[in-house]
Order: structure tokens, then sequence, then C-alpha cells
């Protein structure tokens, strides 16, 4: 069996999604047109011998319904021989999107895949695909009365079971924006964030993140998920959630090269990690975003590895509640937990987010010198992905 390998890894910066955000005025295929052409052209990579180019998006409608990984190869002026497909497993999108390449090469079906991600959430608005329209039928109606809920209600159930305070989700998502401050001002973020040109000028440092952000500020934060109706069918519910403890709403895109250790060599490229263990794993669509929990126990007992020989983990911060409910099984040391901080800081720009993470945290385990890393995500529908990586010396 091919040994699949990431030999790069990079991303834009990430933008609000609101007026006058960085790439707002981007269409999204010219977005992550500069990725695909950043990461072609840093690894002097002859395009054409790219095998595919797998996409992860969420919203596929608008300005993302023509396949935009293959509008984004075609206006970087690669190949037209060069395929391309779409992915949506909803904000793991993009990380399914590196398991399919990473498993087609050690399948043997490709040679060089390049695995990306793209949203922009101004461009498309999350849930537009779905306007006037029920995704549900009678049978899956039947099974789940009286009904599932939105994600900002199912983060609140989360935060109930595991018994998580508010104080806990504000001092939580404080602490994100301190941590990606900590990098941003490091320099951290510089080797694996590409300036993207836009009509305003060149954007190279993500604008999501608010320094001095404190906990006792978050607290005046009202929940806007809470209504009569939910509270009276969930009494067990604080009404904790906020804007100030969920993903930020943004603009992004990702890009990573993953090839056949074979072909790496041939080409003279250095691999940076390689591919341990995958899973992706359902759980209950009514709490939806608890899924990370069970995938990663899988993922771990694949790898052999043992959960302190794990160096760096990404747990997606799509609201405070996930990281803090998987922190409460795994009992991990904070410090390992998401030390750059998450998509509550950094933002979530959907279809872009898994190789966005997977960026960061290759870039991580490199400047600490350590050696594994595992990042999982929750999806909608009560989904999850999880990947091990190892940093290659």
């Amino acid at each position: 069996m091919e040994e699949a390998v990431i030999v790069d890894a990079i991303r834009s910066p990430i933008g609000r999604s609101k007026a006058g955000g960085a790439f707002t005025q981007m269409h999204p295929t010219d977005l992550l047109a500069q990725l695909l052409q950043g990461i072609v052209e840093r690894n002097k990579l002859d395009p054409a011998l790219v095998d595919d180019v797998i996409t992860g998006c969420v919203s596929q409608v608008g300005e993302q319904s023509g396949t935009p990984g293959r509008v984004a190869w075609l206006a970087a002026g690669y190949p037209e021989h060069v395929p391309s497909t779409t992915i949506d497993r909803k904000c793991g999108s993009s990380q399914q999107a590196v398991h399919f390449a990473a498993q087609g090469i050690m399948a043997g079906a490709y040679d060089i895949v390049i695995a990306c991600g793209i949203e922009s959430m101004s461009h498309v608005p999350m849930g537009v695909s779905r306007l006037d329209q029920n995704p549900y039928g009678e049978a899956f109606l039947k099974r789940y009365e009286p009904g599932l809920v939105s994600q900002g209600v199912s983060a609140e159930l989360v935060a109930a079971k595991w018994g998580i305070s508010r104080q806990e989700l504000d001092e939580y998502s404080a602490r994100s924006h301190e941590r990606a401050h900590q990098a941003r001002e490091a320099g951290l973020f510089r080797r694996e964030i590409l300036p993207i040109h836009t009509v305003n000028g060149v954007v190279d440092q993500d604008e999501t993140i608010r320094p001095g952000t404190q906990a006792s500020k978050l607290a005046e934060l009202k929940s806007p998920f809470e209504n009569e109706a939910m509270s009276q069918r969930f009494p067990q519910i604080g009404w904790h959630v906020t804007a100030g403890n969920a993903s930020q709403i943004s603009d992004g895109a990702a890009a990573m090269l993953i090839m056949s250790r074979r072909m790496a060599d041939q080409l003279g490229l250095k691999p940076r990690a390689r591919f341990v263990a995958f899973d992706v794993r359902g759980d209950d669509p009514l709490l939806m975003l608890t899924a990370p929990i069970s995938s990663s126990r899988k993922a771990i007992d694949k790898s052999g590895l043992k959960l302190e020989e794990i160096d760096h983990i990404e747990v997606n911060e799509a609201f405070a509640s996930v990281p803090l409910a998987w922190q409460r099984e795994f009992q991990v040391d904070n410090a390992k937990l998401n030390p750059r901080g998450g998509a509550i800081a950094l933002g979530h720009p959907l279809g872009a987010s898994g190789v966005r993470l997977m960026t960061t945290m290759l870039h991580a385990l490199e400047d600490n010198d350590q050696r594994y890393g595992l990042q999982t995500m929750c999806e909608a529908g009560g989904m999850a992905n999880t990947t091990i990586i190892e940093k290659l010396n």
C-alpha cells in the first residue's frame, strides 16, 4: 500500500463576512484560485501532474455552485485535463477532502491530489440553500419527533449534559482570542498564511481576532436561541450560548498538497507529515455536536497510540461547549487543546475549516518539534471526522 504524505499546506487569512470584510468584494472561486496558484508555485510543481482537486464546500449554491475547485483551478490558468469534485460533510467538508485524497493515494488511485476548501459566507450565507425548503422527509421526521433543533440549541444541550457553566464558556472564548492574538503577534501564522491580493490591497493577517477580549464583557451578551417553546421543551438548558462563545461567520480558503511518498521522493519534495489514522462517525442528531468524542476514541484506537502520546489537539470551536465537553471526556492538558486559538477567534469559513485547522496544526507541530497531532470536527446532523497525523523529520 502506498504511503500518503503531506507536502505542503497553506491558508488564506480569515476575513469577516460583515460589510467591509477583507474578501466581501471577491468571488469565492477567485479566492480559492490564489490558494491553488500559491501551493503549486511554491513547490515548483508541474500542475499537469495533479490527479484531482478535491474541494470542501458546504453551501454549494449561487457563486459556489459551479464545482468551485474546478472553476478555481481553471481560473488559476492550470491544465483543463485536471478534474475536481466537491465534498459536503458540513463543517468537516475539507477534512473529508483530505481523507479522500489520502485514501485515494493509499489505494493507488492517485499520485498527487490537492485537497482544499472554500467558503464565502458573505456571498453565500449559511442556510441559503434550504430557504423555504424542508430537507427532511416524513420517515426521518417521524423517527425524530418532535423534531431536531438548531446547532445553537444543540450547543446548549451539550453544555447542559456536561455541566458546563456560562462562565466556563466565556472564559474559554476569551482564551481563544488571547491565544490567537499571541500566535499572530509572535509571527506563528506567517508561514501558513498566503497573502491574498484584493481590489483593496494585499491581505496577510486574520481580521477576526479581537485582542483584549474579556470573559466579563462576553458575559453581558444574550443568547439568541432562547425562546418560550424551546424553554418548555428543554427546561435543563441554561441559555448560555451567545455570539461571543460561538464561532465567527467568515470567509476563507485553504489548500493542502498530498502525494505518495514515492512521488514526493521522485519530485525531490520533502514530506512534512504522514497520515496515521482516519475516522468518520455519526452520533445523536439532536445533540448534533458530540460525535467528535466517539470519533476521537475510534481514531486513537486505530492508531495504536495512547492519548498522552498526542502532542497537539484541534477540536473545532463551532461553539465553546464542543471542545469543553471533549476535554471533560479526555482530561487532556489545556496547553495541548487548540493552543493557537480556534474558530471562536479565527473564524469558521465552513468548507475551508478542515484544511485550515490541519494547516495550523502541522505548522505548530513543526514549530514545537512535536510528533503527533489529532484533529476532530463536529458536523451538522451529528457527525464528525477525526485525523491523526505524524510530523516527519
